[in-house]
């Protein structure tokens, strides 16, 4: 439990600089471009994508696979300042409803920040943990979320909770960080590289198997592409044999995009 609050503050801290030092996570908007190492899609030119919302923190494109229709209402986990939720509310229009939870108060401000200025009236965001949501159950058509789940500590308590909040017969579409392997354990005691998405990823097996054990049915891998860690970070946190098993293949990180239904 305290390492639970030790890694949920090392997260918050580090993205509530990204707001408020223009600072970065995921490798992504560095002002070093040596420790830049962008995982994100590109959203440019995507039909409700606002450039003051977008710093670079996701892996995929989720809302190109969740199957979202007009009228739905939609979560987005880990909100941020409101870069999916944004392209979110022209799929479902002005009858359906967006909601964006995030446990980073400057986040959750610069995104009501953002909507206000655009005069959005149907998108909610709320300060909250993705572990204990302020959504009520069986109330949600759809939950998307974009390289977050990889930050959570218990990620089995926050896929229940996807579950509890989805209607029966409704379904979840996430891109995240998993890897191919067992990653080194350097990389996953580095408290840096779990603020940057990397030391909190899953096994691939082992994170679709969390997904199952949840309840979910239809879990399908919509997308996968490899993520390659710049040679300076790696060698940064890695012995030399470990080095050797990581640059063989054997192991690596995958971003995907998982789709899942929660049963009727």
């Amino acid at each position: 439990m305290t390492q639970n609050i030790e890694l949920k503050t090392i997260v918050k801290n580090k993205y509530a600089s990204v707001v408020t030092e223009n600072s970065c996570c995921c490798g992504s908007g560095c002002s070093d471009p040596d420790d830049t190492y962008v995982m994100k899609e590109d959203y440019t030119g995507m039909d409700g994508y606002v450039k003051a919302a977008d710093y670079n923190l996701g892996c995929g494109l989720p809302t190109n696979h969740a199957e979202i229709s007009e009228g739905d209402t939609v979560l987005d986990l880990g909100s941020g300042a409101g870069n999916d939720a944004f392209i979110v509310q022209r799929i479902v229009g002005d009858t359906g409803q967006v909601i964006g939870v995030d446990f980073t108060m400057e986040m959750v401000t610069k995104a009501v920040e953002n909507k206000n200025k655009l005069g959005l009236t149907n998108i909610d965001f709320r300060y909250g943990d993705i572990e204990d949501m302020p959504v009520d159950n069986d109330s949600i058509d759809v939950v998307i979320s974009n390289c977050v789940l990889n930050l959570v500590p218990d990620k089995e308590k926050a896929f229940k909770e996807i579950y509890r909040v989805l209607k029966p017969g409704a379904h979840f579409c996430v891109s995240d960080i998993v890897s191919k392997g067992q990653i080194p354990a350097e990389l996953k005691t580095s408290a840096e590289l779990y603020a940057g998405c990397v030391a909190g990823a899953l096994p691939k097996d082992e994170y679709i198997g969390l997904v199952k054990d949840s309840g979910f049915t239809d879990i399908d891998v919509r997308q996968e592409r490899s993520i390659d860690l710049p040679e300076h970070v790696v060698r940064k946190h890695l012995s030399d044999e470990a080095y050797r098993v990581w640059k063989s293949g054997e192991t690596g990180l995958l971003s995907i995009t998982l789709f899942a239904r929660k049963p009727k």
